[in-house]
């Protein structure tokens, strides 16, 4: 089961939506999934059972931010689990915690590293929620009351990470600095701060994002996939999905890729 729920008025510059993917594993057998590079970071909350790391990161305890990535990981656990998150625009990281995006990315620091004593309570108070909607209005109440605190107002860099995932990452990169005020040089080191990664490979990871969309409805032709998500070739798309994803564009498509039943 994965369901989705939209974020109150007060959280939607910066919290894209919560998420819960629930699902049951046969007595015995080991489910691993695959977590895609994204672009965008998620505050993770494991209420029953977690996963070990197999590759790519480290951690594994209950709860943690999974900064955007550059990279696929693999996780392992055995037995049925219940997974709660928001995932976050990538500049809520230095909006509601006050650290740069560039310096968590590819990252998975727990909550007590970046929230302090008040990560503990958020954990123990997530996991320990009856029902879905309880677990969204805890989390709701904390990120409100952490923008409170630093009153921020939306950046130059928050409306362009805005368009780029408007636009699945088909854009113009002078154009859209030109668009906000600011020098390519200027823009490319704000992005890089509030956002964690250059314009170009958040670009890049997005566009990514738009064919893995493509899963359940990819009807053979490689070629109109990668056109489809702004590639000018098919060499292109395929180095990139293989980068980001670990696999080619067939094996998955064709395939049954690990940890696919979010999106059944």
């Amino acid at each position: 089961m994965f369901a989705t729920f939209p974020p109150p008025p007060q959280l939607s510059g910066y919290v894209r939506m919560f998420w819960v993917f629930e699902h049951e594993v046969p007595a015995g057998e080991a489910y691993v999934y695959r977590s895609m590079a994204d672009g965008c970071a998620e505050l993770i909350f494991h209420y029953r059972n977690r996963f070990a790391p197999l590759t790519g990161t480290e951690g594994a305890g209950f709860s943690h931010l999974h900064a955007q990535t550059s990279r696929h990981s693999r996780f392992l656990t055995h037995g049925s689990f219940g997974i709660f998150g928001a995932y976050l625009y990538p500049t809520a990281v230095p909006a509601l915690f006050g650290h740069s995006s560039a310096i968590v990315a590819n990252c998975m620091p727990d909550l007590q590293s970046i929230m302090g004593r008040s990560g503990i309570d958020l954990e123990e108070r997530i996991i320990t929620a009856r029902y879905h909607h309880q677990r969204v209005e805890i989390l709701s109440e904390y990120l409100i009351s952490l923008l409170r605190q630093r009153k921020q107002e939306a950046s130059a860099v928050q409306i362009a990470v805005r368009s780029i995932l408007a636009a699945d990452g088909m854009v113009n990169i002078s154009e859209l600095a030109s668009s906000v005020s600011l020098s390519t040089r200027q823009f490319e080191r704000n992005f890089k701060s509030a956002a964690g990664f250059t314009p170009k490979l958040f670009t890049r990871i997005i566009r990514f994002h738009r064919a893995l969309n493509a899963y359940g409805a990819f009807d053979g032709n490689l070629a109109g996939l990668a056109y489809e998500c702004g590639y000018y070739d098919q060499s292109h798309f395929i180095h990139d999905f293989r980068e980001f994803s670990g696999y080619l564009p067939r094996e998955y498509f064709m395939g049954r890729p690990e940890g696919i039943e979010y999106r059944e």
